[in-house]
């Protein structure tokens, strides 16, 4: 059987450039909490449930508090705005 010749297995087209932090990741970076979330991820991806990473959501939300997130990341009320009208 003959390869495929329609294939182009050296195509660097399709290889992505996977140096740069995609937009999830810079999200994350900018917490300051990168470390504590992937712990977080990889516990999750473990043991497949939530309740048995409960040390690690601590650490996080830990984290989260200490780099002062909530301040950072918090949203506008939309309600506030309805009696401009």
């Amino acid at each position: 059987m003959q390869p495929d010749s329609n294939i182009n297995h050296n195509n660097k087209e399709e290889v992505e450039d996977d140096d740069e932090p995609d937009e999830w990741d810079s999200r994350i970076l900018k917490t300051g909490c990168y470390q504590e979330n992937l712990n977080l991820q990889l516990c999750h991806a473990d043991k497949g449930d939530w309740r048995q990473c409960l040390k690690e959501m601590q650490l996080f939300r830990e984290c989260w508090e200490k780099n002062k997130n909530n301040e950072r990341t918090q949203t506008v009320n939309n309600d506030d705005n309805d009696n401009d009208a």
